[in-house]
């Protein structure tokens, strides 16, 4: 019976959730760098960092899923086996991390790099003159600020960063997408399973959002709304 699958199902969405939140950390870390060197005095490191945000936001998320997972993994074999080395089985799970925190580091490096600018330079400035290091203001002026301004904008991206790891399934990883779509196989009812699958994703999103506002309202408290 359909029920039979929903416990695999259920530890598919645990996978899904623990995919998610482990790219998120990822494309953090890319978000930020990007938007470092979109900051950055030196010409290179921006028209590097434009240069990725370009190409990632201009090919679809499947296409580079497949191509980091199987060209990737062809690419790297294939100068193993000149150099009489073992070849390399990728693992889709750290595989699947790594393209979607990739893929989404643009866009939210787009997202830091506006929110860095809308902190006033005053107040950077004010903080050097207090006798603060650089770092003190980095992490006590700039960063709690910059936060306030990128709330809204990692908030959409993690919501579509959590839908866009269905395409994992490509690559042969047992999420529930790729589970619901075996359990609609064997029984002949994939409507049934997909429909499932759509609720947990639903629930997955309905609890992002509930932290999402807790976020935003302990961020903006004290602000005077109209600032932002």
């Amino acid at each position: 019976m359909w029920y039979d699958y929903l416990g695999s199902i259920l530890e598919g969405a645990w996978l899904t959730l623990q995919l998610s939140l482990l790219s998120l950390l990822c494309a953090i870390v890319f978000g930020l760098l990007t938007a470092s060197a979109r900051l950055a005095p030196v010409a290179a490191l921006r028209w590097l960092a434009a240069g990725y945000t370009t190409v990632i936001r201009g090919i679809p998320d499947i296409v580079l899923m497949l191509l980091v997972f199987f060209g990737g993994q062809m690419l790297i074999n294939d100068v193993a086996y000149r150099y009489d080395l073992e070849p390399i089985e990728f693992n889709p799970f750290w595989a699947g991390i790594v393209t979607i925190g990739f893929i989404f580091g643009a866009y939210f490096g787009e997202t830091f790099r506006g929110a860095f600018m809308a902190v006033p330079r005053g107040q950077l400035e004010a903080g050097a003159a207090f006798g603060l290091s650089s770092w003190q203001v980095f992490s006590r002026i700039l960063v709690p600020q910059m936060l306030r301004f990128a709330l809204p904008g990692l908030g959409n991206n993690w919501l579509v960063l959590l839908k866009s790891t269905a395409i994992v399934s490509m690559i042969g990883l047992t999420d529930m997408t790729w589970l619901a779509d075996q359990a609609g196989r064997s029984t002949r009812q994939p409507f049934l399973f997909y429909l499932i699958v759509c609720v947990l994703y639903m629930l997955l999103t309905a609890c992002s959002g509930v932290v999402l506002r807790r976020v935003d309202v302990r961020y903006n408290a004290g602000v005077v709304k109209g600032e932002l």
